[in-house]
């Protein structure tokens, strides 16, 4: 039975040992932390003395395939929700916020009366959706993304204008009004200050798409996030898969197949026969012996998040019908104005500048799968904060967020707390480069076929030149978020190689 060691736990970490102790490998994990999970895990905070639990990193579910929700036992620990309802725009200019519905024809009709979209939505959705299924059948059948592929599947004009082309050159394709291009292309930056007229960032915004355990959509779990790692964790010891937990990691020898690590007062040493890194792109250079390749990599994150506790259910002043929807308010009116902020954020000459605001209803969606809490929350997903200071230095960017949130809300006064992260904070909570949720930014060199760190070409998830080394964090295709997808494409493409041993 061949040895797999894989080195960190969260989401992908745990998907690969899913996957390939039931396929017969002697699985462990090493972690450098005392629980599981990475990012997606939780915090509890007392506040005017009620205890409430809530999600520390990662918030939303959204870009989980939907056989990896099955096939690793998930599906029977985890229940989810996402709203069907609208989601809500808002604009500053804007009395009303414009609703994006689910039906095409319905958002033709809400666009064109709200925002003079003059455009083709119809193409861009029914367009976007082939692209979406070319996506799915790469994850499912652990497709290596490479041109000739996209090329097959989509055809050539589909391909350079979806997957290689710019963001900007996909939007001025199908919208003739600024704002459908502000709200269709935001994801852009999801990663980072990725600009809009960078080749390659087009692929980002079928990519946010492309889950499937809410079709598409993103969504809740039911009482928190963290139950997708806690419950995958739990599995996989039932399965055999060894957790080894406040495990630091003291060498890694190539040549001898050798890791060693501290545990406790222990030092151990393991032989491997595959050793996978479900850590960011960095820290495997850091511990394999005379590592010796050069990585370049554009690594700036300028996300952020607020997280604001209610004492009673938040009521919204436009549109209270959809509790559970989605928001986003836009603080600029225009792609200049909204490429311009984010590329500020990425100079570090200020500390926020204002592009978007996400708002997802946590509290009101843990109260609609019955699971109620003693305060509302909501979630308040950020962009374009600089990597500079952490939270506790920029109190006035925290203030400055909640303000623009706070006048959207018929009940202001029961605002009890808020907690802020930047991005420098996730990078001293949880390790991420520059405080980048996807590692690595989704721009031109690093995205589809580009996000893979293999000197083989043949062998996608393999580190640099290093034949039974892998690599799958969130900084390997597709990207980060809590999907597990990188950790499945890599166990299967570890399967594929030993059987053609």
């Amino acid at each position: 039975m061949k040895r797999v060691i894989i080195v960190g736990s969260g989401i992908n970490g745990l998907v690969t040992a899913n996957y390939l102790v039931k396929a017969g490998y002697n699985v462990s994990i090493i972690e450098k932390r005392g629980f599981t999970g990475g990012a997606c895990i939780k915090d509890s905070l007392t506040i005017e003395g009620k205890n409430i639990d809530f999600a520390y990193g990662a918030t939303v579910l959204g870009m989980m395939p939907e056989f990896i929700f099955n096939e690793t036992g998930l599906v029977n620990e985890v229940e989810g929700f996402y709203p069907k309802t609208p989601k809500l725009v808002y604009f500053k200019d804007e009395a009303n916020s414009t609703k994006i519905f689910q039906d095409p024809r319905d958002l033709e009709k809400e666009l064109k009366d709200k925002w003079g979209e003059k455009g083709r939505i119809n193409d861009f959705r029914s367009d976007e959706n082939k692209v979406i299924k070319f996506i799915q059948k790469l994850y499912k059948e652990a497709i290596t993304p490479t041109v000739e592929i996209a090329y097959k599947e989509l055809g050539k004009k589909l391909s350079d204008l979806w997957i290689f082309g710019t963001a900007k050159d996909l939007l001025d394709h199908y919208f003739t009004s600024e704002k459908s291009k502000l709200y269709m292309g935001m994801t852009v930056i999801e990663s980072g200050p990725a600009s809009i007229y960078d080749p390659g960032t087009a692929f980002t915004i079928p990519l946010m798409d492309s889950g499937s355990v809410f079709d598409g959509y993103w969504g809740f779990v039911k009482t928190g996030i963290w139950k997708i790692t806690e419950s995958l964790t739990k599995i996989n010891l039932s399965l055999g898969v060894k957790i080894n937990l406040n495990s630091h990691i003291n060498e890694i020898d190539t040549q001898f197949k050798l890791i060693s690590y501290t545990k406790g007062q222990d030092e151990i040493k393991q032989h491997y026969d595959h050793l996978i890194f479900a850590t960011d792109p960095i820290t495997p250079s850091k511990l394999i012996k005379n590592f010796n390749n050069k990585i370049e990599l554009n690594l700036t994150g300028t996300s952020g998040k607020v997280t604001a506790f209610f004492r009673n259910p938040v009521k919204w002043k436009d549109s209270n019908e959809y509790p559970d929807s989605f928001r986003f308010i836009f603080s600029n009116n225009s792609l200049k104005k909204f490429e311009e902020a984010s590329q500020n954020s990425l100079k570090n000459t200020g500390d926020y500048f204002p592009g978007f605001i996400q708002i997802y209803p946590d509290g009101s969606a843990q109260r609609t799968m019955n699971n109620k809490e003693s305060l509302d929350k909501i979630i308040l997903f950020t962009k374009n904060l600089s990597y500079n200071k952490k939270a506790v230095d920029i109190d006035e960017v925290k203030e400055e967020i909640v303000s623009t949130v706070l006048p959207y809300i018929e009940n202001p006064e029961d605002l009890a707390y808020s907690k802020f992260l930047t991005p420098k904070d996730l990078n001293e909570t949880f390790y991420f480069p520059m405080g980048n949720i996807d590692h690595t930014m989704l721009n031109g060199n690093q995205n589809y076929n580009k996000r893979t760190f293999s000197n083989n070409s043949k062998n996608f998830y393999s580190y640099y030149d290093y034949q039974d080394i892998y690599y799958c964090g969130a900084g390997s295709f597709p990207c980060g978020s809590v999907a597990g997808t990188a950790g499945y494409m890599c166990s299967k493409q570890l399967i594929r190689n030993d059987h053609q041993i």
